[in-house]
């Protein structure tokens, strides 16, 4: 009898952690079982086994030397492992991150895979189409196909994610096409050019960078040079300028006292008359 012949499947290693995927890990290790046409309950199980790596796979050892018949079939296995490693409350987590799914800054196919991907995590109580249609149409970023989604009536989710995808193609193609639009140059006509003014601010732009920059002492401000400032001068005057309370200058204010010169004293001279 000519043996079956097999076929070699890649199954990603489970760790035990919350960010695996243990329903992904389920499929793959069932596809990997009928490629390979293992039969029995404790190949099964061995097989499963080895595909475990970091904490999932001590407690799997763990639990078989404790006891060598603990694992008899791979739904043990698997019920067991589920109840160890799974998430509490995985179904109602994944629901709830599926009504309130949203586009954001993801494209409609990255948005469309991301959705199938949370949807296959309900395994319980599964959603039907026509609320996953709701969801992947209002999660879709305002615009043009989110416009042309409600246009039509869908049946299915596969239909409503090629027709979006579709339209969002389409969008891509316009906007590139229109963004190498040049238009044509105008002909010549034999008259007078118009006079562009930009052209003359632009002329000595060194200038207009450096009065741009340039601040006023009188008004502390940029922009304009002093015979374009509006604030009136200050007089040339020294004795004006120091006590003009108007124009404070930067530093404490001097204050000038008035020393009066001492009185001389009058006493007797030498000839015995007062001075």
């Amino acid at each position: 009898m000519r043996r079956p012949e097999t076929l070699t499947i890649d199954i990603s290693r489970h760790k035990g952690t919350n960010e695996d995927s243990l329903l992904r890990w389920y499929v793959e290790i069932d596809d990997a079982i009928k490629a390979r046409h293992i039969e029995g309950d404790e190949m099964q199980v061995t097989f499963a086994l080895s595909n475990l790596t970091g904490r999932a796979k001590t407690w799997a050892l763990g639990l078989k030397l404790h006891d060598p018949n603990v694992f008899e079939s791979l739904e043990i296995l698997k019920s067991r492992f589920k109840e160890t490693f799974e998430p509490p409350r995985t179904e109602f987590r994944a629901r709830s991150a599926l009504l309130r799914l949203k586009q954001g800054k993801l494209d409609v196919h990255a948005y469309a895979q991301h959705l199938r991907y949370v949807a296959s995590s309900v395994t319980e109580n599964h959603v039907d189409d026509h609320t996953l249609i709701n969801v992947f149409i209002y999660g879709l970023v305002d615009g043009p196909v989110k416009t042309y989604m409600f246009r039509e009536d869908f049946r299915t989710l596969e239909k409503a994610i090629a027709y979006a995808e579709q339209e969002d193609f389409s969008l891509r193609q316009s906007q590139a096409n229109s963004s190498n639009y040049r238009p044509t140059r105008r002909q010549e006509t034999g008259g007078p050019d118009p006079m562009d003014l930009c052209y003359i601010e632009s002329k000595n732009p060194r200038s207009l960078s450096h009065k741009r920059m340039a601040r006023f002492h009188r008004c502390q401000k940029i922009g304009h040079y002093a015979h374009e400032c509006s604030v009136p001068s200050i007089a040339t005057s020294t004795k004006t300028a120091r006590y003009d309370h108007r124009w404070p200058r930067k530093g404490p204010r001097r204050k000038y006292y008035h020393v009066a010169k001492p009185r001389q004293q009058v006493g007797p001279s030498k000839n015995g008359q007062g001075q």
